[in-house]
């Protein structure tokens, strides 16, 4: 099964900046003035399209092998978290929250659930 999920923006070239800064790279492609694509991995993308009245209220969920290493590496292109949260069951999630408000969040396994020593 493919995943191909939209977020909903207001201006595209200050979202394509953005989007460019957590993910580390330019979209893979522009699919129209209204839609950037980014390949996240094989059959997995995410797009930001131009649509003002819906923009704000998506959420999405990656789940990554290297959650803090990843963190670190978006720090380092400027962007913060606005939250972390720890599940029972081991799984950490950060959010950060585009300029529209969309969430984007980012999960992952602590260390030791992930079979690795903390």
């Amino acid at each position: 099964m493919d995943l191909f999920s939209g977020l909903p923006v207001t201006e595209m070239a200050r979202a394509a900046a953005w989007y460019e800064r957590l993910l580390g790279e330019p979209a893979t492609f522009v699919a129209s003035p209204q839609e950037s694509v980014w390949d996240l991995a094989e059959g997995r993308a995410i797009f930001v399209e131009l649509a003002p009245e819906h923009a704000g209220h998506a959420r999405v969920l990656l789940f990554v092998d290297d959650l803090e290493a990843r963190v670190a590496e978006i720090a380092a292109r400027g962007l913060e978290p606005v939250s972390r949260e720890e599940y029972p069951n081991g799984v950490r999630k950060v959010n950060y929250l585009d300029p529209d408000g969309n969430q984007v969040g980012l999960g992952g396994l602590t260390a030791v659930d992930a079979g690795g020593a903390e």
